[in-house]
This record gives structure tokens, C-alpha cells and sequence, in this order.
């Protein structure tokens, strides 16, 4: 069991009592928000879970979108159904099911996004959907409706068409898309607290993210909370006044107990103040995470799906510049970070080292700091971890900054921020953490040394370094070679070898590739199909300008089946075809397939999801023998070793026989000398 999720077991096996504190104390973990506005793509379940082994090395939670049905494509903040239908824009419950164990599987906690200030309707103001779950049933009435919903609206309409509203007035913000819920209500609160605790216990969510809570009274989160006892809270109050922000979080007290940590809106403004105008004094502000006493309760982040530049009708109030930097500010200081995943996407490498260095540092949420420095060009600080001391600067002159050479060493640089590490911590680093790269991608070695001339030993094949090692001085540069390589580095010190860090690094040339895509409809019985694609590089999109798309016309025998056939190229490392499939001139359809990006086999199946649209299975791994090898260079050529779905896993300069070239790779099928290869 990992050091992670051993950590985690432990927490859930802590008295429910001691649990409803909000946020944990001494909190180490940082999270990502899985999710960005419309990532109906990127933050798949099936995406995310593809992801889990990468994601739990650096995160500890992800958050992800309000995950029910929502009565069609939506990020969930129109909420419908809480108990019985998940089958959402981001795929289906089972998907979301296997997502969530996945990743606790490997030590990382899902966060649910819990939306209840409002929640939408059927067919008219007042029908919610009547649920059943364990049993019960579960339904809002008419009269947990907030009597002033919608500025009065919704009272007119009720008493014209003979409904009843709630006696009481609306707690907090209301909300004109949505019904807005009376949470003094019994019955309010009643389903709520059951939603809760089919998200914690029966989905397995390690904790909930309350959307809107400017929507309703402090004291519903501290009533919620004390029942579900989430190990982990956290409320949006979207304000940028830490007055507000304490009293929120004060105001979830349960016999004198925060029951919820808040987004620290107040260090994101600073942050982008100091970066949008070039002036890092913005950053002497008394946040939430620069205060001891609410720092515990500190979730801090640069970006989110809320301020970011949506498009050039919905610009939010994004960050314009200097993401890094901002990043390394956050990550370097106490409260718990939240990272952005578009910001993940994008600048990965530099993340993942931050990440590395705030836990080989020991940062936690409630770690002491310091302020070294503040001026319009770069503000400098030094925070305290468990295990050592992390010094930054970020700003504009950032990168021309050196500390005390005697006590710091520079362990890690990018645009307008550097990483400082106390000389004493005696170990190697390395620009580069693990990770998929492009072909010449260069990692630059580090000695963290209380020796000055200490120099480092290394290995590119996994094993042990020694004094014999291959020695490098202290920001050496390697070039990597294509392929997969173990990265081990050490110090070299007074004939000792110390302070061994490991990377793993995948490194290829991409090389488009062309796929099929085969649909089968016996089971709908379907006598001609459409196609309409999208996403990826933006070259899928059909012939045809308008629904229904392109009519298919090419089709392929396999297996006494009729199979529709469609081909595409496959650009770049993260291109991917999404598809719908309809007959009847569009009349009738499937619902979404998304991230499509190998040769596959899919069946359009008799069930319909909420939306009437048939649902489809991936058989491909069925039918992977049947698959056309992908032509490779001739056996008296150099040896390629290729992935069924044409990634480049392995290059050799000279002819290698099969079996050697697929030596410690996983089972599988792989393509080898132009000829397919199944690997027991």
C-alpha cells in the first residue's frame, strides 16, 4: 500500500466525531479542479480515470463537476436529479463509479460538487423529480421553494395555477435558471442530508465542494456537515472580502467546530492584481492563507471554470499573464492549493516539480512563512515546512534573483519564478519530472549540497548509482533518448553516495496515424446512418455543414456482421474524434462518443439514456485481432515498436527481432517489424 493511501485509510478510520472539522489540520495534500467550463472532453470519467496513476502521484483530491443528470449537456449547475440518473455530459454512472475507485484506489479522494442554493424542474416552476433510494423516496415540493424565488415570479405563477410556496423568504443570493430552496424547509433538509450521504458512502466521494453558498445561510453548511461528517469541505463563497470570508467560515460552527474550509478569493484577487498589472506588491495582502488562524480553512487557486476567459462573449475575469509564477506562489505557501487543469495541461512539467518540492519541503495547510522581500518587481518569501524550508521568488525580475549562496541552491526555474532549497537537504534534483515527452527534450541535473563542489552520479537504466557512476557537475544537461528510461541521480559527496531521486520519462516523436471507426446497428435495425464528428484538432468536423452530418456509405463485413465504416487521421498526441451517430435524417440518435483515438468497434445497443438517445458499447478489444497492422519500416530496416493505436513505444537503430524488442513490456499487442505481435 502507498504512503498515500495508507495516509488515507488511516483518516477514515478516525471516529466520525473527529472527522467534522471542516478541513483537516496540517494538511499536506493538493488538489486539482478536474475541470474546466465545457471540458466535456478533457474531464470525461473514462479521460480522468485514464489518468489516475499520473494524477495521484501530485494530487491528493481531484474536484470534479456536479456529476447527475441535468436533462441534457450541462456543467451541472442546473441540477436535476440527485438520487437515480447519472448519466451526465461527462459519461455514465458506471463510468463515474470506476473513476471515483480508481483513483481511490491509488490514494487520491474525489471531490463532489454539491450544488443545493437551487435546483431545476421538469416540465413546469414547481415538479422536482420524485427519486427513490434505499427505499425511500425522496422528492422537493412546491413548498420548499423560497417565496421570494425569482423575484416574485415563481409566487405569481403558483398561485395561478394552484401551487403553495414556502412561508419563508430566501436566506441568502437567489437564482433566476432555478428554483431557489427554502433550507429551513424539513423536508429541504431531509433530502439533502440523504443526497449527502449517497455521495460520501455510496458513490464514495471523499468530500463535497458546495457551489453558491452566498445562496443560503452559513448555519445549512454546519447542519449538513455535522451529519454527513465529510472529511472534507470546502464552500464557495465568491467574494473577495475576507471579512465575509471568516464570517462564513465562522458561521459553519457546530459546538464551537468549523465545519467547512472556503475558496480564498481574497489571495486570488491579490494574485491577479500582482500579475494582470505587474506590480507584486499586490501580493502583501492578509488573505486566508496568510492569516495562522484561517489558513487550516484556506483553499487558494489562481484560475477557476468561474474567472476564466470563457470567449470573446464571455471574458470572466481571467488571469492574463504570468501563470507560472502565479502557480508557484500558491504551491509554495500554506492553505491548500487547488490547481487549474487547464493550467495543468499547459504547463505540467513546472507544476509537477512545484508539487514535488512543496512535499519534499513538508508545506502543509498551516505552515509558518515569511515575507524576505516585496517590490513591484518580484516578491520573495521563505515557508517552513515539516522537513525543510522552501525559498521563492516570482515577478518579473524573478529569474535574476540569487539568495544567500551559503544556505540556498537553486533546485527549480521557469518564467518569472524560482525555487530555492536549503543546502542541508543534501539531495539531487532534476528540471524534469517524470512524465510523456516530445523527442529532444533535455532534463538539467542539480546538486542540493552543503559541498559546493559536490557532483552528481547517474544511471539511465534504473539501477542503483555508485562513486563509479557516469558523474555530471551541478547543472549538467542531458539530452533523453526516445523510448523509456529510468532517470536515477545522486549527490557525490566526501565519496558518498546521497539524497537518490528517481524520474521515469517516456519520450517519442509523434507520427500522425490513420483509424477506423465500425458502428454496427442490427440491434436498432437501422437501414442507412449518419455521422456527425467534432473535437480533437478541429479536422473531423463532417462534409456536411448541418445535422445530420455526413451519410455513411462505406461499410465493412466482420464476424457475419454489416459494419459502417469511417476513417480519420489521427494528428497529434492529444487528438481525438468524438461522434454522434443518427438515422432517419437525424430523427433518431446515439448518444455522445467521446475521445475516440484507435481503430474501434462500436455497437449502437437498444437502450436509451435519459435523453432517448441510444447508448453505445465499445467492443473493440474483441475484435483488436482483426484490426489492419499499421505499416511499419521492412524487417532489414531499423525496429520500431509500435502500440496498436500507433503510438511509437520504442526505437532501435538496427533490426531487432520481436521478442527482444518487446522484452519488459506489458501484455499486450503491439505492432513489431510490420507485423502485429500479441505479448502473453
Amino acid at each position: 500500500m502507498n504512503k498515500k493511501l495508507s495516509s488515507l485509510v488511516a483518516a477514515l478510520a478516525l471516529p466520525a466525531a473527529l472527522m467534522a472539522q471542516g478541513w483537516p489540520a496540517n494538511h499536506q495534500g493538493v488538489m486539482l479542479q478536474g475541470f474546466y467550463w465545457n471540458s466535456f472532453d478533457a474531464s470525461h470519467w473514462k479521460n480522468l480515470e485514464s489518468q489516475a496513476d499520473e494524477l495521484a502521484q501530485y494530487f491528493n483530491l481531484v474536484w470534479i463537476p456536479q456529476s447527475g443528470n441535468c436533462g441534457g449537456e450541462s456543467m451541472g449547475y442546473d441540477d436535476l436529479y440527485w438520487f437515480n440518473n447519472y448519466q451526465s455530459a461527462f459519461g455514465s454512472e458506471q463510468e463515474l463509479r470506476s473513476m471515483i475507485g480508481k483513483l481511490k484506489q491509488k490514494g487520491t479522494g474525489t471531490i463532489a460538487d454539491v450544488v443545493i442554493n437551487h435546483r431545476k424542474t421538469l416540465t413546469n416552476w414547481v415538479d422536482f423529480p420524485k427519486e427513490t433510494y434505499q427505499g425511500k423516496t425522496y422528492q422537493l415540493l412546491s413548498t420548499d421553494i423560497c417565496k421570494d424565488d425569482c423575484g416574485g415570479q415563481t409566487a405569481s405563477w403558483a398561485a395561478a395555477n394552484g401551487y403553495a410556496l414556502s412561508n419563508n423568504n430566501d436566506t441568502g443570493e437567489g437564482v433566476t435558471f432555478a428554483r431557489d430552496l427554502d433550507h429551513n424547509s424539513a423536508n429541504v433538509q431531509k433530502n439533502v442530508k440523504a443526497y449527502l450521504h449517497f455521495l460520501l458512502n455510496d458513490m464514495g466521494y471523499a468530500g463535497v465542494r458546495y457551489d453558491m453558498v452566498k445562496g443560503y445561510a452559513a448555519k445549512f453548511t454546519a447542519l449538513y456537515n455535522a451529519d454527513a461528517k465529510p472529511t472534507f469541505s470546502v464552500g464557495e463563497y465568491f467574494d473577495g472580502n475576507k471579512q465575509l470570508l471568516t464570517n462564513w467560515i465562522n458561521g459553519t460552527k457546530v459546538n464551537g467546530v468549523i465545519q467547512s474550509a472556503a475558496f480564498d478569493f481574497n489571495t486570488r484577487y491579490a494574485v491577479r492584481d500582482a500579475t494582470n498589472y505587474s506590480n507584486w506588491t499586490k501580493l502583501d495582502h492578509d488573505g486566508l492563507a496568510t492569516d495562522p488562524t484561517y489558513a487550516r480553512y484556506a483553499v487558494t487557486f489562481v484560475e477557476n471554470h468561474d474567472t476564466e476567459r470563457r470567449s470573446a462573449s464571455e471574458q470572466q475575469d481571467p488571469i492574463k499573464r504570468d501563470t507560472l509564477a502565479a502557480n508557484a506562489y500558491i504551491l509554495a505557501m500554506p492553505g491548500t492549493p487547488c490547481v487549474f487543469l487547464k493550467h495543468w495541461i499547459d504547463c505540467k512539467a513546472d507544476i509537477k516539480n512545484m508539487i514535488l518540492l512543496r512535499n519534499l519541503t513538508g508545506i502543509n495547510n498551516q505552515s509558518a512563512w515569511k515575507r524576505n522581500g516585496s517590490s513591484v518587481a518580484r516578491y520573495i518569501f521563505t515557508t517552513t515546512g515539516t522537513k525543510g524550508r522552501l525559498h521563492v521568488a516570482v515577478g518579473s525580475s524573478a529569474n535574476t534573483y540569487s539568495p544567500d549562496a551559503n544556505t540556498w541552491a537553486l533546485a527549480a526555474e521557469g518564467h518569472h519564478y524560482r525555487y530555492f532549497l536549503e543546502r542541508t537537504m543534501q539531495t539531487a534534483w532534476t528540471s524534469l519530472p517524470s512524465g510523456h515527452y516530445d523527442e529532444g527534450a533535455t532534463v538539467t541535473l542539480r546538486a542540493i549540497a552543503t559541498d559546493k563542489n559536490a557532483q552528481l552520479v547517474y544511471t539511465l537504466d534504473g539501477t542503483d548509482p555508485t562513486s563509479q557512476s557516469t558523474r555530471a557537475n551541478n547543472g549538467a544537461t542531458l539530452r533523453l533518448p526516445e523510448g523509456n528510461t529510468t532517470l536515477k541521480v545522486a549527490l557525490l559527496t566526501g565519496g558518498k553516495v546521497l539524497g537518490t531521486v528517481t524520474r521515469t520519462y517516456q519520450v517519442e516523436a509523434f507520427k500522425p496515424y490513420n483509424i477506423s471507426v465500425n458502428v454496427n446497428t442490427d440491434a436498432v435495425g437501422w437501414t442507412s446512418m449518419y455521422v456527425w464528428s467534432w473535437g480533437g484538432d478541429g479536422s473531423h468536423n463532417p462534409t456536411a455543414k448541418s445535422w445530420p452530418g455526413d451519410r455513411v456509405t462505406t461499410t465493412t463485413k466482420l464476424d457475419g456482421k454489416t459494419w459502417y465504416t469511417l476513417h480519420y487521421a489521427i494528428n497529434a498526441k492529444d487528438d481525438y474524434v468524438n461522434f454522434v451517430f443518427n438515422s432517419s435524417n437525424g430523427s433518431v440518435q446515439t448518444a455522445n462518443v467521446q475521445n475516440v483515438k484507435r481503430t474501434s468497434y462500436l455497437v449502437v445497443t437498444a437502450s436509451k439514456d435519459a435523453s432517448g438517445h441510444y447508448l453505445v458499447k465499445d467492443v473493440s478489444d474483441k475484435y483488436a485481432t482483426a484490426i489492419a497492422p499499421i505499416t511499419t519500416a521492412k524487417a532489414h530496416r531499423p525496429t520500431t515498436v509500435t502500440s496498436i493505436d500507433g503510438r511509437t513505444l520504442r526505437r532501435f537503430s538496427t533490426y531487432v527481432d520481436a521478442a527482444e524488442a518487446t522484452t519488459g513490456l506489458p501484455a499486450g499487442l503491439y505492432i513489431v517489424n510490420g507485423a502485429k505481435l500479441a505479448k502473453p
